[in-house]
């Protein structure tokens, strides 16, 4: 056989052999690496795939490649290092601590949900829910954000020192709360189900709030929230077509505060600092703290529950099925 031919048969056969390797359903493969059960202190050489309704729990690994999480599938990660993406489908879980995510983090529509907690990812994405029916959750704590947050479906609560270097924004979502926490860019909160709590925080951009139901409170003494403190707005801040109520207090704003179309009428407290005034419908708000609203202290408690049950039942199952042979 001559001898070009002979070459061109080798070079097929390594492809279609590294193909059958990149989907079968081993530990190892040359493209990808499934992950069913534990994983510790290792290396993995490319990119990680936890098998749908499967879970994987890793301590202290590092994967060079991408993570895809398939439907229903699960993935906890403790002082791990992804170096590219993760993409998690329908009820899929993302569980990551103490955890470096090089690329971006998208939750698809219907997605259970995202945790990450002392955690450093790129641009973080939750999918509107469309016709899914599991409403998705997006909670961040004490978390670099290298990009943007843009979530269009479920609970978004970024809390306990949290940074987004560049935009927040939502539209749909269930409420999206920001607590303690720091916007490098702009913020929006579009359309949100039971409202939008600001506190403690502070935005450089522009903040936009628009369409929301339940309320939109802005610092401390508001219907939804007994946080103790307002924060710093470095832009305009617009609030309009808010059902519920409208609360501002105890905030510095660097540009100007406009209240548009808002049922009942916004109420603006005399110990906001607003260098570039008011326009719009306003009234005056008293400076007595105000009862959390019962319903915003279930929502943020049963979010808590969700990812709590979400964790503690997938880090079983990984325990259950053993070593994953990474």
């Amino acid at each position: 056989m001559p001898r070009r031919t002979v070459a061109k048969l080798a070079t097929v056969t390594a492809v279609v052999a590294s193909s059958v390797l990149a989907v079968a359903p081993s530990a190892h493969a040359d493209l990808v690496t499934y992950c069913i059960g534990t994983g510790g202190a290792v290396t993995v050489p490319n990119d990680l795939y936890v098998p749908a309704g499967e879970s994987c729990a890793l301590t202290g690994t590092t994967i060079t490649g991408n993570v895809s999480v398939a439907a229903g599938g699960n993935l906890v990660v403790t002082g791990g290092t992804v170096s590219g993406e993760v993409r998690v489908a329908a009820d899929g879980y993302l569980d990551a601590t103490d955890t470096t995510i090089g690329g971006q983090v998208v939750l698809a529509a219907g997605g259970y949900g995202t945790f990450l907690k002392d955690a450093r990812t790129g641009n973080v994405t939750v999918r509107p829910k469309g016709a899914a029916t599991i409403d998705s959750f997006l909670f961040v704590e004490g978390s670099t954000i290298v990009g943007t947050v843009n979530a269009g479906a479920g609970e978004v609560r970024l809390d306990r020192g949290t940074q987004v270097e560049r935009n927040l924004s939502t539209t749909g979502t269930y409420y999206t709360d920001v607590h303690d926490s720091f916007v490098d860019g702009t913020l929006s909160v579009l359309n949100s189900a039971t409202g939008s709590v600001v506190c403690g925080s502070a935005v450089r951009g522009q903040a936009t709030f628009a369409g929301n139901l339940g309320a939109v409170q802005l610092g401390p003494n508001g219907t939804l929230d007994s946080c103790a403190s307002g924060g710093y707005w470095g832009r305009d801040v617009s609030i309009t077509n808010t059902t519920g109520g409208v609360t501002v207090d105890d905030n510095i704003i660097d540009g100007k505060l406009a209240l548009t179309s808002n049922n009942p009428v916004a109420q603006v407290a005399g110990n906001n600092r607003i260098r570039g005034g008011v326009t719009g419908d306003q009234a005056g708000a008293g400076t007595s703290r105000m009862a959390r609203a019962a319903a915003v202290a279930d929502r943020e408690d049963a979010g808590e529950q969700r990812a709590e049950a979400r964790r503690t039942s997938a880090v079983q199952e990984a325990v259950a099925a053993g070593a994953a042979g990474l």
